[in-house]
């Protein structure tokens, strides 16, 4: 008897139960039936589950995400490429047929159904298209097999010439991996009107650029000390000799691989002041691909060991060159090196790594398919890259909420230990709407993720941001950090995220009482006067009426009570006022210490200033233990200042110096041409 687990799926897309159930009970004999009420459901299981599902059964009417849009998203997401659909509707007007063939039904089935039309119509569907893709298979091992033939003789002489060399066979793949992102700068930075079918080409290229080594003898080649000018002459040869081995390949001088492979071997040593070699061309007349292989090659050369150097970090390396140490580069190349500085030394050794892990997976693939084991289409390939990087970023993570988010259709895929924490299922579908989007983040934050995602580019993917979360009822301040994910195709298109969200609470409420803490004076517990500078400056930036006023105030006299009755009875005497400055103001109004015996508050007003004023200087006039509590006072109104912090302490600190000059123990209102005086004579 013929087990479930060899029996193809068939996708049953229906929102009615019972239409669902017929055609089951049509077909469970002969394929594993999985179900899905409406095109959302459905895009979620083809997600987990593509390359299992041999045919779809899908119906045109449904809520949530009818036919015609889960057609659209599974042509978006290349699933309608490997998964064949019949339309199941009793909906037959020309234009619906029409646009569900356009959108790429293979079949109609009318409702009601008729058991032998629906299991002779799936039998043949499903038969076609596995034909199809035998030969589409064929084709394209014909092509891969080709292509690879060409490769592999590139990197086969590439190698040869960096064993020969003392070299790593990295270099050729540093190289390769260089080019390419330089290149990919210059498309949209540049006006070179380079394509992508010139990336593939230059970069294939890019690995002849030293063949010509080939014909150097290897004590020069090795030698580890400085050259003498003859072998420096003798060298500086291979760039001539490569190009004439690549222009002596009989009948292949017009193949485009040839014709770079010829630029990029006679002229990657040139410089763009020209006074490089073999010909000493100058500027633009040196071809681009040239000129990205020679930055290329010198940064790699910088960065690793030689026999007769150390390697240079990445930071030297980049110095060097910008500072013309190895000779001038085209400044549009110097502005690509800048701006890639900070990303390149990883990204190398991640697509380093990446081409190692494809090589690998590849060879596996590879085999399988000669084995038989496998039948693997080249999205299959293309999705390996994808698992790849979703892999190195997943494996650095452990016990945090990983998920993945994509956007056609809109969901939230979370990590099994993830949906246990979370009390949540694994997929989520329509985020927005959900928990997720709506608890676990406030509405406005989960928004702000999404877009700063949108804002990402394939160059720089990274999102991290804090946000203050709701974990199982409990608030808690959280990090979530993400990686945009992008489609393959030209040009790249935005199609979800990788990300975790940690748990930072404890260490962000430790970085709180530490800000707490710098922003008090340490004796009085009063805000320090920084922390008030950036408070009131806040304010005078955000409030058009400016209805407050700045008091700056210091004690009089205070000399005496240090000197009479010694410093730990001054501190009490400040901490004193400090009190009882807390408990006569509001807690909207700013008091602060800013040094010694002076202070600082910052209060709004409503209607009148003089008597608000004078309740304050009054209130400070008492005695602590045997000492007379006076305070001298300038007062600034911050509709004078402009909006500017320093210009209202200005005017308050220029008035309390007019007080003490008229005696002490007052206080005056800043004016611009006399002072008025108020309060004890």
């Amino acid at each position: 008897m013929e087990s479930v687990f060899d029996k193809k799926k068939i996708l049953i897309v229906d929102d009615s139960e019972i239409n669902r159930s017929l055609l089951s009970d049509m077909l469970d004999d002969e394929y594993e039936i999985i179900e899905a009420e409406n095109g959302m459901e459905a895009s979620a299981i083809l997600h987990e589950h593509e390359h299992e599902i041999s045919l779809m059964l899908l119906d045109i009417m449904m809520p949530v995400m009818d036919g015609f849009e889960t057609l659209e998203a599974m042509n978006k997401n290349g699933w309608i490429k490997d998964i064949p659909v019949i339309m199941i509707s009793a909906e037959t007007v020309p234009s619906y047929v029409d646009r569900a063939y356009d959108l790429g039904v293979q079949d109609f089935i009318n409702r009601p159904f008729d058991e032998r039309t629906v299991r002779r119509r799936v039998v043949n569907t499903i038969l076609l298209f596995a034909k199809q893709k035998e030969l589409s298979h064929m084709v394209m091992n014909q092509i891969m097999e080709k292509e690879n033939d060409n490769k592999l003789m590139i990197e086969i002489l590439s190698n040869i010439v960096e064993f020969r060399n003392g070299e790593s066979g990295l270099h050729v793949l540093h190289i390769r991996v260089l080019t390419e992102i330089i290149l990919k700068w210059l498309i949209d930075n540049s006006e070179y009107g380079l394509s992508e079918d010139d990336i593939y080409l230059i970069c294939n290229a890019s690995a002849l650029h030293d063949i010509g080594k080939i014909s150097i003898a290897s004590e020069i080649l090795n030698k580890p000390g400085r050259l003498t000018d003859e072998e420096f002459k003798i060298m500086k040869g291979h760039a001539l000799e490569g190009a004439r081995l690549l222009q002596d390949i009989p009948m292949r001088e017009n193949e485009p691989l040839i014709q770079l492979g010829y630029q990029i071997c006679r002229w990657h040593h040139e410089r763009f002041d020209g006074r490089g070699y073999p010909d000493g061309l100058k500027g633009e007349e040196i071809p681009i691909a040239a000129q990205v292989v020679a930055l290329a090659d010198v940064y790699d050369a910088l960065t690793s060991k030689r026999v007769y150097k150390p390697a240079f970090s990445h930071e030297k390396a980049v110095d060097m060159i910008l500072n013309g140490e190895c000779g001038v580069f085209n400044p549009v190349l110097l502005t690509c090196l800048k701006e890639l500085s900070e990303t390149l030394e990883e990204e190398l050794r991640q697509r380093s790594e990446g081409q190692n892990f494809q090589e690998e997976a590849l060879d596996a693939v590879e085999h399988m398919m000669e084995s038989g084991e496998l039948d693997v289409s080249d999205r299959t390939l293309k999705l390996l890259e994808h698992e790849r990087v979703k892999y190195q970023f997943f494996a650095e993570l452990s016990q945090e909420i990983q998920f993945e988010y994509t956007t056609t259709p809109e969901m939230v895929i979370l990590s099994e230990w993830g949906a246990k924490y979370l009390s949540m299922p694994e997929t989520i579908l329509n985020p927005k709407k959900d928990d997720f989007g709506t608890v676990l983040f406030a509405p406005k934050d989960f928004e702000d993720f999404l877009a700063r995602l949108e804002s990402t580019t394939p160059e720089n993917p990274m999102v991290e941001e804090k946000y203050l979360m709701n974990i199982n009822g409990h608030t808690r301040w959280s990090k979530v950090v993400a990686r945009s994910m992008w489609a393959s195709w030209e040009p790249p298109e935005y199609t979800g995220a990788i990300g975790k969200i940690v748990d930072i609470h404890e260490e962000q409420e430790k970085m709180d009482r530490l800000k707490l803490i710098a922003a008090h004076d340490s004796l009085t517990g009063l805000l320090n006067h920084k922390a008030a500078k950036s408070q009131i400056s806040a304010i005078l930036e955000q409030d058009d009426e400016k209805k407050y006023i700045m008091i700056v105030f210091d004690l009089d006299h205070f000399k005496m009570a240090n000197d009479t009755f010694g410093h730990l009875f001054g501190d009490e005497v400040l901490k004193y006022v400090a009190e009882t400055m807390k408990k006569n103001t509001r807690n909207f109004d700013i008091v602060a210490r800013m040094g010694g015996d002076e202070f600082l508050l910052f209060m709004p007003y409503k209607d009148e200033m003089e008597s608000l004023v004078q309740r304050i200087f009054n209130l400070l006039h008492s005695e602590y233990n045997g000492f007379s509590i006076k305070v001298s006072m300038g007062v600034s109104c911050a509709k004078e200042c402009n909006g500017k912090y320093d210009v209202l302490f200005h005017m308050a600190d220029e008035a309390l110096y007019e007080v003490k000059r008229n005696g002490r123990d007052n206080y005056c209102f800043y004016k611009k041409e006399n002072m008025k005086l108020g309060g004890s004579e």
